[in-house]
């Protein structure tokens, strides 16, 4: 326990100075915690306690809820009625375009099958909000884009994104595993899901909002019952998986909402909390996801792949930005939304985090290898992927803005 502590005392340090220099330097801080965590790591010093990075998929869990219930607090229901539309084909046609490109070009560059491929092209589809969220919520603070809903449009439409990710790549798995897969289920258990996931968080909320008026607590308890009570339903939802379609994490943002809609300055002042324990967060969950990488496996070039895995990722990356930005620029049409304003919309929608390469890689590892190309090859792509799409994105978004 004394190591764990100690370890993450170190981390709090070097990332809090972290923030510090990157900012002055214009550069987004989670690259310099994933540095720290590289330099920190197993592959490096080997400072960080095992244990320690033992706890990374919890840690990430609590990050996602931390994350969902600041995102719902920052909706409010006259952003949602501009954006109905154009946010569902936003959380889909997107990373379908990009899941489907990559298959094809993992079946015929990386030497695996089509169903290997389909599921390598889904790991990359889904649009992290560790990433994404927290930009939207600034620029709604800063009320840039608000005027059209841009990123309401982003945040409500990432939401439901992960959701059809992971559905169709439990739909490859589950080909790849010889399990018996209903397809028409599958893919009406996207829409399920996500109705159900509103209508829980729906339930919750009312609850929450009717335990807010009845007894009185103090903010710290505020944001201690919510953060409870969303880890909670993200958990409902795990341990109903494969029952039951439930997107607990969509039920979290819909808490947030609902008490930004009912009780506006209970909600203001967990915004202002939730957004201080978001820094924590953060911090901690990309060092320890820094520390995942192994750098020495980047310049190998395994068996089944034309080049070092550092290549094929740069190449998977082109591939994927081509189909993302076609979907993108299908899913605006008729938005009323001018060329600048999509690209913007494109440019942070490039928006990924190792978060959910750890997620499907942690999910999963009980399978070692996928065909010719081991499970741990798929993590690196999408850690290559992870880095040059958000150094394009900054790239647009400085042409664009």
């Amino acid at each position: 326990m004394e190591q764990i502590i100690l370890s993450l005392a170190i981390v709090m340090l070097l990332g809090v100075l972290c923030i510090k220099c990157f900012s002055k330097l214009g550069v987004p801080a989670f690259l310099g915690f994933l540095l720290i965590g590289i330099l920190l790591g197993p592959y490096a010093t080997n400072i960080l306690n095992i244990e320690f990075m033992g706890l990374t998929q919890e840690i990430a869990t609590m990050a996602m809820v931390i994350l969902l219930i600041r995102a719902g607090l920052g909706l409010s229901r006259d952003s949602l009625r501009k954006v109905g539309r154009v946010a569902v084909e936003m959380s889909c046609i997107p990373s379908v375009f990009e899941g489907l490109l990559v298959m094809i070009v993992g079946h015929y560059f990386l030497g695996i099958s089509f169903i290997e491929s389909g599921m390598l092209g889904f790991i990359l589809a889904a649009v992290s909000p560790a990433i994404l969220v927290p930009r939207m919520l600034n620029l709604i603070d800063k009320g840039l884009g608000t005027k059209k809903g841009i990123p309401e449009i982003l945040l409500t439409g990432s939401s439901a994104d992960d959701v059809v990710a992971i559905t169709i790549f439990s739909v490859f798995l589950g080909m790849y595993t010889g399990g018996n897969i209903n397809i028409v289920w599958s893919i009406a258990s996207i829409p399920i899901s996500l109705i159900l996931g509103v209508l829980t968080g729906f339930v919750t909320g009312l609850i929450l909002l009717y335990a807010f008026r009845r007894w009185d607590f103090s903010d710290i308890e505020k944001l201690f019952v919510t953060l409870a009570t969303g880890i909670l339903l993200n958990s409902l939802g795990e341990a109903l998986q494969g029952r039951i379609p439930l997107a607990g994490l969509v039920g979290v943002m819909v808490i947030g909402f609902l008490l930004l809609d009912r009780m506006p300055k209970v909600a203001l002042g967990l915004s202002n909390r939730y957004s201080n324990l978001w820094i924590v967060a953060e911090i901690v969950i990309f060092v320890l996801l820094g520390a995942q990488l192994e750098l020495p496996l980047l310049i190998e070039t395994p068996e089944g792949l034309f080049a070092p895995v550092i290549i094929v990722g740069i190449f998977v990356i082109c591939m994927g930005l081509i189909a993302r930005f076609g979907g993108v620029f299908m899913a605006l049409a008729g938005s009323g939304l001018n060329n600048k304003e999509k690209n913007i919309l494109h440019d942070f929608l490039y928006s990924k985090s190792e978060c959910t390469s750890y997620y499907w890689s942690s999910s999963f590892s009980c399978r070692s290898s996928f065909g010719r190309i081991n499970i741990s090859y798929f993590g690196h792509i999408y850690n290559i992927y992870s880095t040059f799409r958000s150094s394009f994105n900054r790239f647009f978004l400085m042409i664009n803005c």
